[in-house]
């Protein structure tokens, strides 16, 4: 039987419209010719409603994390939402210790959104997914009317094996714990604000997106009493320690001196009024480890390539207020809180 010609998408200068999320022949192209193309894989390409997947090793333990990227701008200097969405779900895995197996994506499209546009964030996405080992193996699409979304929403849904014994937790924190970081605070942030009300800075800030459970085996060889393991992302730093005093009911102590902050950033900060300690990042980590393992953990993270600014950087105490605190360079304490409203909206 002849087969029926189909006009390729017009992925130069096309748009998203609602037959593309209507079940019919214009959203199997749209998938077809975009998401199946980006993110081709032995299960993906069942075309299932979802995948059938081996079993982790004899007593790993499975793990799941979730996550909805919003980003705004969708392109920002050292990526994109594409590979945000990746980089995010994969750490969310690995903080847990866990070695990231497989994912599953979302998407939300906006009427309109240009074709040209939704290629790039899904080409980077599956580049991202292939260079972490971690495939997309089973998605879904949905398009909204123009004006009820903002271009692209993004939802990745990750799933880990476990090895048995290991067990991070933010309740694992102890007093008398190092407090350690893997590389400069607020990168991403500020790339993304730059970016998004156009700021003329001398030095180009790019994000620090990157997939970690690589830094994450490294860090885990090296301190194999490891208690704590987080991304900073949303919040920051502060919002993170936070996390982790309230949880492990204890006190943490930052040293202000210690805390590895990029020139440009901590100068963009000064600009626009903000604290690095209060800005996302999406490429680097929290550790939390006995403090006879430290230097073993800030070395091993040196060595590896998204670990190179490591430092230690603090203490946990004893502390039945659960503060986090830092010893300022004049020598003073100050809090270091919660934010109490939104610093930079739209960032991860």
């Amino acid at each position: 039987m002849k087969k029926t010609y189909v006009r390729p998408l017009d992925l130069a200068s096309g748009a998203v419209d609602l037959s593309h999320g209507g079940g019919g022949r214009a959203m199997l192209q749209l998938i077809g010719e975009v998401f199946a193309r980006a993110f081709d894989n032995e299960w993906l390409r069942r075309g299932d409603d979802g995948a059938v997947l081996p079993a982790p090793a004899a007593g790993e333990r499975l793990v799941i994390a979730t996550d909805a990227h919003v980003v705004s701008p969708l392109f920002f200097p050292g990526g994109d939402i594409g590979c945000l969405s990746v980089h995010g779900t994969i750490n969310d895995v690995a903080m847990m210790g866990a070695r990231p197996l497989y994912l599953a994506a979302s998407f939300i499209l906006e009427e309109g959104f240009p074709l040209a546009d939704l290629a790039r964030l899904v080409a980077s996405m599956g580049a991202a997914a292939r260079e972490a080992g971690v495939p997309v193996v089973t998605g879904d699409t949905k398009v909204v009317e123009k004006g009820k979304a903002d271009g692209v929403f993004i939802s990745t849904t990750g799933v880990g094996a476990l090895p048995a014994g290991r067990a991070l937790s933010g309740a694992n924190a102890r007093p008398g714990d190092a407090v350690v970081v893997s590389g400069t605070l607020g990168d991403h942030g500020i790339a993304i604000m730059a970016r998004r009300e156009g700021l003329a800075l001398d030095t180009e800030i790019r994000s620090d997106t990157a997939a970690l459970h690589g830094l994450v085996e490294a860090a885990l060889a090296a301190a194999p009493g490891l208690r704590v393991l987080r991304d900073p992302t949303r919040g920051g730093l502060a919002a993170t320690l936070n996390e982790i005093a309230q949880q492990s009911g204890v006190g943490i102590v930052l040293d202000e001196m210690a805390l590895p902050v990029a020139p440009q950033v901590a100068a963009a900060c000064e600009f626009l009024g903000l604290d690095p300690l209060h800005i996302a990042n999406e490429g680097k980590l929290i550790a939390i480890c006995p403090a006879d393992q430290a230097d073993a953990l800030v070395a091993a993270l040196r060595a590896h390539p998204l670990g190179a600014q490591a430092a230690r950087i603090g203490e946990v105490q004893a502390d039945e207020r659960r503060f986090v605190q830092m010893k300022t360079a004049l020598g003073g304490r100050r809090m270091v809180d919660w934010l109490a409203g939104e610093q930079l909206p739209r960032i991860c």
